[in-house]
């Protein structure tokens, strides 16, 4: 099995936009052959330290954003060959629209599983 884990930085003004095209974007690759999984997530909360998390704290969920509104996704794949044609398949389909909502580059994740 093959991952991508993608850190976007979106624009607080954007938030509609982007998750519609989330929904989009997740319902097209999974349409794809060979892709098992696609998961968006919007960062929602923020630990308040190391050793809050040693105490088993919650997490603090966050109230307002400043400068940006962060999101993850998180999908799988067969294989690297299927992550390559998907990629490309969703690039040449939504890159303007992606390109539009963002503050900076993606971080982009790659990988496969360990255990």
């Amino acid at each position: 099995m093959f991952h991508e884990i993608t850190i976007y930085e979106a624009k607080i003004d954007k938030q509609d936009e982007i998750e519609t095209l989330m929904k989009e974007v997740a319902a097209f690759y999974l349409s794809q052959p060979g892709v098992i999984d696609v998961e968006y997530i919007k960062r929602t909360h923020r630990q308040e330290g190391f050793n809050a998390v040693k105490e088993g704290k919650l997490p603090i969920r966050l109230t307002k954003w400043v400068g940006k509104v962060t999101y993850i996704l998180h999908w799988r794949v067969e294989d690297e060959e299927t992550h390559a044609r998907v990629s490309q398949l969703g690039l040449n389909k939504f890159y303007k629209r992606w390109n539009r909502c963002l503050i900076t580059m993606p971080k982009i994740l790659l990988g496969e599983n360990t255990v």
